[in-house]
């Protein structure tokens, strides 16, 4: 048996974006997804969201913004850190509980003077941090490169082969970027998503899924399941 987690990140960064990954959860395979406490769209995510209890929650850490510009001077570990700990207790404040796990918008966590600061609070709250947890992080999920768009690379057809390659642990997280384009959110990644969002929704995706037995999670459901795996 396997397990997948098809996590959404940018919850929060729009209303279309909010609508897409609600919808993708209803109607498709997501089962997680990342909210960005920093964006315009943070608090109506959060309000949305919980008519949907199994939908788990992560703290998608926002430096570098969008269009308006970074959050932080990412050179700067001392002000990053303060910053990451606003971030986090703001999630905690607004949602009355922890993240269920951690990751970084543009993956600010991988750069050598940020990482010790998310793997210190991913362990000081019991928390998965993307790539650095039992959960390997399945990133080819993605429409760009070479300054040009590829949506073939997105169609039912080439996920269902992605995965099948690419599902070689236990537990793996698949990362997305589904939602609606709206016009006020400036982002060089946008029609993709609603590919993404089909995508992500089409009956044969999860038809693939059941018949090569593999189980859609969240993070939240990780522990439990390693454990029995374990016994």
């Amino acid at each position: 048996m396997k397990y997948l987690i098809v996590n959404a990140d940018d919850f929060g960064a729009s209303s279309g974006i909010n609508r897409g990954i609600l919808e993708t959860h209803q109607r498709g395979i997501l089962t997680s997804t990342s909210l960005m406490v920093n964006m315009p769209a943070a608090l109506e995510a959060i309000e949305l969201s919980r008519a949907f209890p199994k939908l788990g929650i992560g703290l998608h850490v926002n430096f570098t913004g969008e269009s308006e510009g970074p959050v932080v001077d990412i050179a700067d570990s001392d002000a990053c850190r303060v910053e990451l700990a606003r971030q986090f207790d703001r999630f905690v404040a607004l949602t009355e509980r922890l993240p269920s796990h951690l990751d970084s918008h543009h993956h600010v966590h991988r750069r050598a003077n940020l990482l010790p600061l998310f793997v210190d609070l991913a362990a000081r709250y019991r928390l998965p941090l993307r790539e650095h947890s039992r959960v390997k992080y399945f990133k080819r999920f993605y429409a760009q490169w070479d300054d040009d768009t590829h949506l073939d690379w997105i169609s039912p057809e080439n996920l269902v082969r992605l995965l099948d390659a690419g599902l070689t642990q236990e537990f793996t997280e698949l990362g997305c970027h589904p939602g609606y384009v709206d016009p006020e959110f400036h982002s060089i990644y946008n029609l993709e998503r609603e590919a993404e969002l089909q995508t992500l929704c089409d009956p044969m995706v999860r038809e693939w899924l059941t018949a090569s037995n593999v189980t859609l999670v969240n993070f939240g459901d990780v522990g439990n399941l390693a454990e029995t795996i374990s016994a």
